[in-house]
């Protein structure tokens, strides 16, 4: 194990924020994307603006974004079954990666047409700039209340987890605010740049600038919607529960009466807020069969009643000198982070 920061202390709440606080922050963005991309669509109608154009696409990028992640949030609920023994949880990520990849596709890419098209196609007027500056004024309003929402609940639950919030934002297995918060910053972002290329573009009279901005707005979009795919495959290529997480139940697993060393322990995000233990123990030999039955019952219990996040726990009584599993360990951790687990967790 590496070194932590302390972790939460034991039977804390360690949640990161209820599923009716992320559906609240999400229809609060959908309501917002979608009346500002009707309002940047009709304007740039109006105006031939191509930076209009491009934020046209990038609020109807982040309206389509919020529909995935509804779908994720009611997906990722339904109860566990035969097929998905483990539930749904990891069904978040697989909407939320589409989000992502929508940002690009329809977001980025129209874009950086955009503003390509504007450089290469000749000088052209932008009809009546009022209406883009009113229509910008009122999107970053709106982007502004949704943003709000955003960063509320993003630090409330960075505080749950006793995390700065960019070290929140960076870990966090809850796409939904986080992405909203990307999202809507990226929209501020791209609104002053739209108003920065019209106003340059009516105070020069070339389109360069309406050009310029539309393919800056471009970058913003592809660089958010990066960031956004790789938090999505991390969370979605069997990452482990958050290294604070894992040095608690390593300690409170070492604490138990039984429990001589941990040998093993695996831990494996299932979805937002739900994490599977697998441990390796080594209990006392003078215990008998019916006395380690109940002991692993016991600490299995006691780590789901002591840390919220624990969905499932599976433990496996072996001799702490096993050498095929200590060569599994070693293989995984090294022969220092291997050696510190057995000695950090044995009982003097």
């Amino acid at each position: 194990m590496t070194q932590q920061t302390a972790a939460p202390p034991a039977g804390a709440d360690q949640t990161q924020g209820s599923g009716g606080e992320s559906k609240l922050t999400v229809l609060v963005a959908l309501g917002a994307n979608l009346a500002v991309a009707v309002a940047k669509g009709v304007a740039a109608v109006l105006t031939g603006s191509a930076s209009m154009a491009a934020e046209t696409a990038h609020s109807f990028a982040d309206t389509l974004n919020q529909i995935f992640l509804l779908i994720a949030l009611k997906g990722s609920a339904k109860p566990a079954d035969r097929a998905h023994p483990f539930g749904y949880g990891r069904v978040r990520y697989f909407w939320a990666l589409l989000a992502a990849g929508s940002i690009f596709v329809t977001g980025a890419l129209y874009s950086a047409y955009e503003g390509v098209h504007a450089l290469t196609s000749g000088e052209h007027d932008i009809e009546s700039p009022l209406i883009n500056y009113v229509v910008l004024g009122i999107a970053f309003v709106l982007e502004g209340i949704s943003l709000v929402r955003g960063l509320q609940q993003t630090r409330d639950e960075a505080r749950q987890h006793r995390l700065g919030f960019r070290d929140f934002l960076r870990t966090s297995d809850d796409p939904t605010a986080t992405t909203v918060v990307f999202e809507d910053s990226a929209a501020l972002t791209g609104l002053v740049l739209a108003a920065a290329g019209n106003v340059l573009h009516q105070v020069t009279g070339h389109t360069f600038w309406d050009g310029i901005a539309s393919l800056l707005i471009a970058a913003v979009l592809a660089a958010v919607a990066l960031r956004l795919g790789l938090a999505n495959k991390r969370l979605l290529t069997d990452v482990q529960a958050d290294p604070r997480l894992v040095r608690a139940v390593l300690e409170h697993l070492g604490d138990e009466p039984e429990v001589e060393a941990v040998v093993d322990l695996l831990t494996l995000t299932l979805g937002t807020d739900a994490v599977l233990v697998c441990a390796r123990l080594d209990l006392d030999d003078a215990l008998g069969a019916a006395e380690v039955e109940r002991a692993m019952v016991r600490i299995g219990d006691g780590l789901k009643d002591t840390f919220g996040d624990v969905a499932e726990v599976f433990l496996e009584p072996v001799p702490r000198h096993d050498q095929g599993v200590r060569e599994r360990v070693r293989s995984r951790y090294g022969d220092r982070l291997a050696e510190y687990m057995v000695h950090e967790a044995s009982r003097p």
